[in-house]
């Protein structure tokens, strides 16, 4: 079989309705992981849905426990030609975040594959089991071009806890470094830049939320009788807010910003539209670090963002100065940021300002990453996705999102590779969340053309042994 025939017998499988119902069972899995349970979905999602599909490919598949109690089980799948051959590690994740029943449009719901026209809604669609559907669908009918024999091995982790956080992620791929031992590191999470063409990242902005509180007293006071002479907590908490970024957006804080943008970075973003798709929001004009453009904002910047407030009852507020205030705060951050120290930065920041009353609570946090630009898996990989597509590909050096890539490009040392299968207006974690038909119909060809090429005897970076380890993060 030629590498087209492939294309077009794997597009058949999305054009005759075979992909839909392979979604369609995938979405009807209840497998919310953000709820502060373990629900048993998690690890059935696994047991009865991937392994009997993943077994007669030739994958050897284990089921096993997440050392975090707080995370679901994990999958490792192998398939093993020869020990000899170069091996590919994959990741997916089975999980999704809460469905959010009651808010979806009429006629629709989380758990329900709904197809209309060009979008198909349901949870997970975008956010992972549409796009690990694609992925794994096109290396199954890979495996079948081939005769059964891809030319390299492959090893699939899927988790059961992205949307959690990836609790025991970490401390399970170091227990099982061996198992996950490969040469490149290839899946599908985030979006595309646009709908319109396939994209290649190749890293993600790191992440960490925190939480700054002012606890003024153990209860509320009258404001009539006690306001002017008590701190007002929400008052402190928000002048706190504005030493830390301003009014447009901008950081204020020297500690929390990244180095400049690196010339190759902005000549791989030049060409770069954030916004494009018809449904996308509006861009604020003069938001942010001035003097950059909206892609250098999204992939080679920082940002500090408020993600909730809290003091009182906005919903039935009284005539009380409120007993404390909460602000919930979100840094994304690129390589070069010094984001271990982040904490520290903080406090003596507040600190210096007059705010030392501001507690400080770290949460969630994972670490920036994204591969050398002159890594030659890059140009391999764009010119391998342009074929299939027909049109050039989409480079970003990073996701302005955040994923675990930390763990796959620093941890296990992995030249690290995304072609993403979603969009940015997919309603990903959102009622009406939904998968684009064209793009699942193209990432299945990308896909499929992406691991054909890999098996190809000549001009592979591996087959030269040239891969090399992402930029090291600071």
């Amino acid at each position: 079989m030629t590498r087209q025939q492939l294309i077009d017998n794997v597009q058949r499988y999305f054009d005759d309705g075979r992909f839909a119902t392979d979604l369609r069972r995938r979405v009807a899995w209840r497998t919310e992981s953000d709820t502060g349970k373990v629900p048993p979905e998690l690890r059935a999602y696994l047991t009865d849905e991937m392994v009997p599909w993943l077994t007669p490919l030739g994958f050897e598949c284990q089921v096993l426990d997440n050392p975090s109690p707080q995370g679901g089980p994990f999958l490792v799948a192998r398939r093993v030609e020869d020990p000899a051959l170069p091996t590919v590690l994959t990741y997916g994740h089975g999980d999704v975040v809460n469905g959010q029943d009651a808010q979806w449009r009429e006629g629709l719901s989380p758990w329900e594959l709904t197809i209309e026209g060009e979008r198909w809604y349901g949870r997970g669609t975008a956010d992972n089991k549409g796009q690990h559907t694609v992925s794994l669908a096109a290396l199954a009918h890979t495996i079948e071009a081939r005769g059964g024999r891809l030319g390299y091995n492959v090893t699939l982790l899927m988790e059961m806890g992205e949307e959690a956080g990836s609790p025991g992620l970490a401390t399970f791929c170091e227990a099982h470094r061996d198992a996950l031992r490969a040469d490149l590191f290839v899946a599908s999470d985030g979006p595309r830049v646009n709908a319109s063409h396939p994209t290649l990242f190749l890293g993600s902005r790191g992440a960490i939320n925190f939480a700054l509180t002012v606890r003024s007293r153990d209860k509320a006071y009258h404001s009539g009788n006690w306001g002017g002479v008590l701190a007002n907590p929400a008052t402190a908490l928000t002048h706190a807010l504005a030493t830390l970024v301003d009014a447009k957006g901008r950081i204020l804080v020297k500690g929390l910003l990244p180095p400049a943008v690196p010339d190759k970075l902005r000549t791989a973003l030049k060409d770069v539209v954030i916004g494009a798709d018809a449904d996308a929001p509006a861009l604020t004009p003069g938001w942010g670090e001035p003097g950059l453009t909206p892609a250098e904002q999204l992939v080679g910047w920082n940002t500090l963002e408020v993600l909730a407030l809290g003091a009182g009852n906005a919903q039935r507020p009284i005539n009380a100065i409120p007993s404390q205030a909460v602000a919930h705060c979100q840094l994304r951050f690129v390589v070069g940021t010094d984001w271990q120290n982040v904490q520290a930065t903080l406090r003596e920041h507040l600190d210096a300002h007059g705010f030392s009353q501001v507690e400080i609570t770290m949460g969630m946090h994972c670490g920036a990453t994204r591969l050398d630009l002159h890594n030659p898996w890059v140009d391999w990989t764009m010119a391998s996705l342009q074929a299939s597509a027909g049109q050039p590909a989409t480079l970003l050096p990073n996701l302005a999102g955040s994923l675990p890539n930390d763990i796959f490009a620093d941890q296990l040392g992995l030249p690290t590779l995304w072609v993403p299968h979603s969009y940015p207006a997919c309603a990903q974690h959102a009622p009406n969340e939904h998968l684009l038909a064209p793009v699942a119909r193209e990432g299945l060809a990308v896909m499929a053309g992406l691991f054909w090429d890999l098996g190809e005897p000549q001009g592979t970076p591996w087959i030269e042994g040239r891969t090399t380890r992402q930029e090291a993060t600071a």
